[in-house]
């Protein structure tokens, strides 16, 4: 067993670290992985889409609010599930969000291995992708307020370069290319374009997993959470439109670098700056990176303190204080998947894991009005229950969406997770209470060997 003390999280991580980890999370789909929904629906079909997965986002984060305030837990949506509908509801919700997030990893790892690849090509996409996971794995371990600052460094960057991006594409726009053969597909190129829409906000509920390290849950939680998504909206739809405005949309559709593409269309793919700025894209994809693998080690770590996991996975570094063994068992994880899988298969995986979380959280939301009506709630979601219902029927639409039209992917994932669930039942673990602060503070419970 390990010592109560080598499971406490240090409380460092202001509202500006906040909006930096919810954007830095999610940036990395402003980039690279959206263009791929312009295959499947054309880019009226895609903005329709996107449209939709906004709306969605926009409701479900103010709902998730609620939750993550009222149970600042790392294990974000595995907490919330376990105490509205108990273990095996927490095991299914930790289990989904394991994959979002540790699937979404490697989507962006190859993602970077591609831009360095654009910009050198006698580098392989693979090798570079496995120096980035062995460097950001090293920063994470290395401490969380460094990895905030961090983050809060690389996002303002990234965030500043997608405006200029705009700034100079910009004048090329024309209408005729963005609507020309904009929905080849009909209305079911949208239900298939729905998980690559979702690319664009996908991970912002990682910022749920650092809430135990943050100074002020209840205050600072909204705002982090509330600046991040009104910036990701802005970038998304400003960065698809223009794009897909300056020239044949369907050149841009099927590879990982769109953006330094678009820019070579515009100012030449011989121009100086084009490289430039495709050096410059690393940053947003960096800052996303660093970001996942933050949040996956903190779903990691609080599921292995609950007992669903290895304990040794729920040792805090005594120097650094950061999980260090749950940031490299995620790290081995997304480097089989980086080997093995194609980009736009891992972000249909990932994007499902995402979507199961989010169901379980509103029904959660739910229950918990039900079951605990004098629990203490900072902040309540709006416009209840209307905002939270509207993010859970959109959820079971994209949920319907993603498993039609990837039947072995979706079957691949509901397998693992039924497996996981008969495992944890044989084992008897849906027998045995947590208790604590929170649900989950079982290292109250610990002892050492």
């Amino acid at each position: 067993m390990v010592a109560k003390q080598a499971q406490q999280l240090k409380k460092v991580l202001r509202p500006v670290h906040l909006w930096a980890i919810a954007v830095g999370l999610v940036i990395s789909g402003e980039y690279f992985g959206w263009n791929y929904g312009w295959g499947v629906a054309g880019t009226i079909g895609f903005l329709i889409a996107t449209v939709i997965i906004t709306l969605m986002y926009v409701t479900f984060v103010f709902s998730y609010t609620e939750l993550t305030t009222s149970i600042p837990h790392a294990g974000g949506a595995f907490a919330y599930a376990y105490r509205a509908m108990g273990p095996i509801a927490g095991l299914i919700a930790g289990y989904a969000t394991l994959v979002d997030f540790i699937f979404v990893t490697p989507a962006i790892a190859s993602g970077l291995g591609s831009y360095m690849h654009f910009l050198y090509p006698s580098v392989g996409i693979l090798p570079s992708a496995m120096v980035f996971y062995v460097l950001f794995m090293c920063i994470n371990i290395a401490g969380v307020k460094e990895s905030a600052i961090f983050s809060l460094i690389i996002s303002i960057l990234a965030v500043a370069e997608l405006l200029l991006f705009m700034g100079i594409i910009a004048p090329s726009f024309k209408t005729e290319n963005f609507v020309h053969d904009g929905m080849p597909f009909g209305w079911n190129g949208i239900f298939a374009a729905l998980p690559f829409a979702i690319w664009f906000y996908l991970a912002i509920e990682g910022v749920a997993m650092v809430a135990e390290e943050v100074k002020d849950p209840k205050k600072d939680i909204p705002k982090g959470y509330i600046s991040g998504i009104a910036t990701l909206v802005l970038l998304a739809f400003g960065i698809m439109i223009l794009t897909g405005g300056i020239t044949n949309w369907h050149k841009l559709s099927n590879i990982d670098y769109p953006l330094p593409e678009a820019i070579g269309t515009v100012l030449g793919k011989t121009n100086g700056l084009t490289k430039i700025f495709a050096g410059i894209g690393l940053f947003g994809l960096i800052a996303s990176f660093h970001g996942t693998i933050l949040a996956y080690s903190r779903q990691v770590f609080a599921m292995a303190r609950s007992g669903y996991l290895p304990g040794f996975l729920a040792v805090v570094s005594p120097k650094f204080k950061t999980p260090h063994w749950a940031i490299i068992a995620g790290t081995i994880i997304g480097s089989v998947a980086l080997y093995y899988c194609k980009t736009d298969q891992i972000i249909i995986i990932s994007a499902l894991g995402a979507i199961v979380m989010y169901v379980m959280s509103m029904v959660s939301l739910f229950v918990l009005r039900v079951k605990e009506p004098l629990l203490e709630r900072p902040f309540k979601a709006p416009f209840y229950p209307v905002f939270p219902a509207i993010a859970l029927i959109i959820t079971l639409v994209c949920m319907y969406a993603i498993v039609v039209n990837n039947p072995i992917l979706s079957l691949v994932f509901f397998a693992g997770m039924l497996v996981v669930v008969a495992i944890f039942v044989v084992m008897g673990k849906h027998k045995v209470k947590i208790t604590g602060e929170h649900l989950l503070q079982k290292s109250e419970l610990l002892t050492e060997d």
